[in-house]
Parts: C-alpha cells; sequence; structure tokens
C-alpha cells in the first residue's frame, strides 16, 4: 500500500493531499530512511512522523483498502513506548509552562491608544 494512502486511512492526516505533503516536505520517514508518497509499505515498517510540534514512533501492523473509523484506524499500528513517554513529556511540559497566546495585532482603538501615547511628549 502507498505511503500517503496509508497515512490517511491510519488517521494521521485528514487527507491523502496532506499526507503526500507531509511526505514531500520531509516529515515522514520510514525504517530510518527518506519516503516518498508512492513507496510501498508492509507489516513491519517502522515510520517517524513530525506533525507540527508532535513526533511519533510508530509500527505498521496491517494494511487496510479503505479508510474506516478511528477504532479500525488505531489497529493498523503500534506506538513504541519512547515514543508516548516523550510525548507525555511534552504535553506535561506545555502544561506546566503554560500556551502563551500568538500575538495579535492591536485593533483601531488599540492603535489610536498607541499613537496618542508616543506622540504626547509630556507623557511619561
Amino acid at each position: 500500500m502507498r505511503a500517503d494512502a496509508w497515512l490517511w486511512v491510519a488517521r494521521f492526516f485528514k487527507t491523502r493531499g496532506l499526507a503526500k505533503q507531509a511526505i514531500d516536505g520531509g516529515k515522514i520517514d520510514v525504517n530510518g530512511g527518506g519516503c516518498k508518497p508512492a513507496k510501498l509499505l508492509h507489516a513491519g515498517d517502522a515510520l517517524k512522523i513530525s506533525r507540527g510540534e508532535e513526533r511519533l514512533e510508530v509500527e505498521v501492523l496491517a494494511l487496510a483498502v479503505k479508510r474506516g473509523p478511528a477504532s479500525v484506524a488505531q489497529a493498523l499500528y503500534r506506538e513504541s513506548e519512547a515514543s508516548k513517554l516523550a510525548r507525555e513529556a511534552q504535553r506535561e511540559q506545555r502544561r506546566l509552562v503554560g500556551v502563551q497566546a500568538p500575538r495579535q495585532r492591536p485593533d483601531k482603538h488599540a492603535r489610536r491608544e498607541l499613537r496618542r501615547l508616543k506622540d504626547d511628549p509630556g507623557r511619561p
């Protein structure tokens, strides 16, 4: 089965196109080497998957012809213990640090207030 199709069937990516983009972007390694979207996967292959900040190491247990429910998709692979522990540690680290909200541009009123503060030399 093609690597991009398996990643989609196993529900690592929402569409096959996104799986293909991840493979082309070097986010997927098969058996310690690079991967192309049409690479054939077999049971027993080891995959390293990077999605955003998340890193997964999985072993392919089975191949499926069509995409099914999540419970079926989870039976297609097994995540390594080291990968599970690393993801838990990362999740705990994010919880302790606290996820900061992304910086937003000031809106119209905030910009006017900033200009007023910067332009007034008498204000501290």
